[in-house]
């Protein structure tokens, strides 16, 4: 087999060259616009000698591609697979009509000229436009209204192929597509993803338990990349296909106002509820239903501007809204039957949710990049992060590099290392790679030396990188190498890479320390001696050195973290059910820390915890010997199954004391 693909270094394109790579045998050839070489080049590390670049512009004719080349391949491909498009709700007419029209036109004469063994047309279910009532594969022109440029040339280029195509060929449509069901890789804010910011405002701002009332908006249909492409491949490759369409849906409509509470639960905030159950108003004309109204309200001149005005200031395009919801139904009955057999089928929303809404937040939220003070602060300073390939870390340095400063890489992988740069990187930003392992001191003696040779400043610090341990003493008896190791990463490493970068800090005469500290500190939970007094002994280290630094111009910010959801604290399965904040929401703090340069960043419950065992220290520990026998040591501690007792007392003591890490 031999493949040509547009698009492969577009969305849906990068997870199909992926599937062809892993699932099948052949070249695979790839268009690619001389100035997307570099693009490609680090896709290409990922997929290896098998793709091949064949340089060529959507816009010309035959797809500009050499004419020598195509006569030396003539005949030699199996698949033309026409991935390149807009796919983009919002993008003008001309736009769409040169990407999506004459873009298919020009992939159909080279499909032609390499006499391909089958055209295959990446459409949408947009090309059913506003067809009121169920669409099956076997439907196209059914006289539907296009009410947008990109329904309009959608179903064109999906005529063009059906009337004009001079090879086999077969038309996929998928529906709304988000990120991968199992990493939530996205790379665009589209679909479902412009309410997101939304999401993250009533997270912030309200009780996660206070309930909402919103409109029953209709149905939306959305599904995750790697189904798409995974059936797509599969469907590829089935004989007596050609000529077909299939509809790469989720299989039941799904309700909005349910897509929009499965994010909400991803993200912890409040949820909403329709006042009047759709039993009653399915009983109303067509265009009387809640759904239909809201949609022809949402098109008026007036409504658009509201909505720019409003949700528009948090990047929700006003376009998007009319579109929010399908008149649609989406019959799928034929792709099922095509994928039976394969273990391709659409995943559940439910069961993707949060890995969707954990990617967005991570790695597309830009909130970050468009604060005045943010930029201000970090635009063009080297940040030393370590703890960087994950976690609170990771994260810190997508945002860092939002706001236009250069996060400096620190941890033990440097594989993990470079894929956090990359990422980084393919979205404008500039970071650099220093493996260290951290608990071997020469090793940081080595590192604070390259960094102060290789680069022109060391502006901030992160101290992230840490180890925790959760282990009662009696367990602890015959394992002292625990507060070693403990103590070895979490404070030695610590205080010897900022003592290794202070001369640098002091010939600058500025320089921000940032530890990454623990609530622990504060409340002193059961089972934590090892890691509180770890991050206790960084937190007094700091707060004496801080009076013989300030008059050098070098300050210290300690986070008195709360718990946070990171592969950390994924060893304690309770924890799975137990409230935590993401690794965004920390590296918020963190943000925080390095912009404004508090000396202490805390919580209402840290700060009530040590004002407890400040005020009345015998109560508070009696309250903390009541945890430690509610909360057992982990299963791994006892090496035994986890107990599963006391659940009523654990979900008490999780809700009143948000955040602490029993």
């Amino acid at each position: 087999m031999a493949y040509f693909v547009t698009g492969a270094t577009g969305f849906i394109g990068r997870f199909l060259v992926s599937e062809l790579v892993e699932r099948r045998e052949g070249e695979i050839f790839v268009l690619v616009r001389a100035g997307s070489m570099e693009r490609l080049d680090r896709l290409r590390k990922r997929w290896g000698d098998r793709v091949t670049p064949v340089v060529g512009d959507l816009s010309e004719p035959a797809l500009g591609v050499d004419p020598a080349w195509v006569a030396a391949n003539a005949g030699a491909i199996d698949h033309f697979f026409h991935l390149a498009a807009v796919y983009d709700m919002t993008a003008d007419d001309a736009t769409n009509d040169l990407m999506n029209v004459a873009g298919t036109r020009n992939a159909l004469d080279l499909a032609a000229a390499l006499d391909a063994g089958c055209f295959h047309q990446v459409s949408s279910v947009a090309a059913s436009g506003d067809f009121h009532g169920r669409f099956d594969e076997t439907m196209f022109d059914e006289g539907q209204r296009l009410p947008s440029p990109y329904h309009r040339t959608k179903f064109e280029s999906e005529r063009i192929v059906r009337e004009e195509s001079q090879v086999p060929w077969r038309v996929y449509r998928p529906a709304i597509v988000v990120g991968h069901s199992e990493t939530g890789a996205m790379d665009k804010i589209d679909g479902p993803y412009y309410v997101f910011p939304l999401l993250k405002r009533f997270r912030d701002l309200m009780p996660s338990a206070l309930p909402m009332l919103g409109p029953d908006l209709g149905d939306t249909n959305i599904v995750p990349v790697d189904y798409v492409a995974a059936a797509m491949v599969h469907l590829a490759h089935l004989p007596d296909q050609d000529g077909k369409a299939f509809h790469l849906v989720s299989p039941r409509p799904q309700p909005v106002i349910e897509m929009v509470n499965a994010f909400c639960a991803a993200a912890g905030a409040p949820r909403f509820a329709t006042p009047v159950d759709r039993r009653v108003t399915d009983v109303l004309p067509r265009r009387l239903r809640p759904a239909n109204l809201a949609q022809a309200l949402a098109r008026t001149p007036l409504a658009q501007l509201a909505l720019d005005q409003s949700v528009g200031r948090l990047g929700i395009p006003a376009e998007v809204f009319p579109h929010l919801s399908f008149a649609t139904v989406y019959d799928s009955r034929l792709t099922e039957a095509a994928l039976a057999g394969s273990g391709i089928v659409c995943p559940a929303l439910d069961s993707y949710a949060r890995t969707l809404w954990s990617y967005w937040e991570n790695q597309l939220d830009r909130s970050t990049g468009r604060s005045r003070a943010n930029r201000a602060a970090l635009k063009g300073r080297y940040v030393v992060i370590t703890g960087a390939s994950s976690g609170i870390g990771e994260v810190t340095a997508y945002k860092v590099a939002q706001a236009g400063g250069i996060p400096v890489l620190v941890a033990r992988g440097k594989d993990k290392l470079e894929e956090v740069r990359d990422s980084i990187e393919n979205r404008g930003g500039r970071a650099e790679v220093y493996p260290c392992d951290l608990s071997d001191l020469d090793a940081i003696d080595e590192l604070c030396a390259r960094l102060g040779e290789e680069l022109p400043s060391v502006d901030y610090v992160v101290n992230n990188a840490g180890r925790s341990i959760r282990r009662s003493l009696r367990l602890s008896q015959d394992r002292f190498h625990d507060f070693e190791r403990t103590m070895q990463l979490n404070y030695f490493g610590a205080i010897r890479l900022v003592m290794g970068l202070i001369p640098r800090m002091r010939q600058n005469r500025s320089g921000h320390i940032v530890n990454i500290s623990s609530i622990g500190v504060q409340t002193n939970p059961p089972r934590f001696s090892a890691y509180v007094a770890s991050k206790a002994a960084l937190d007094s280290w700091s707060n004496v050195v801080s009076s013989e630094l300030v008059g050098d111009g070098i300050t210290f910010t300690s986070i008195h973290m709360p718990l946070v959801r990171t592969p950390m604290i994924a060893p304690t399965k309770m924890y799975d059910k137990f409230p935590a904040i993401s690794p965004a929401q920390a590296a918020d703090l963190v943000i925080k820390a390095l912009v404004e340069k508090p000396h202490e960043l805390n919580t209402l419950l840290g700060n009530a915890g040590a004002v407890g065992h400040t005020v009345a220290p015998k109560l508070a520990f009696r309250v903390l010997n009541m945890a430690y026998h509610v909360f057992p040591d982990s299963a791994a501690a006892r090496g035994e199954q986890a107990s599963t007792g006391k659940d009523a007392e654990r979900v008490l003591l999780t809700r009143v004391f948000k955040g602490v890490h029993w």
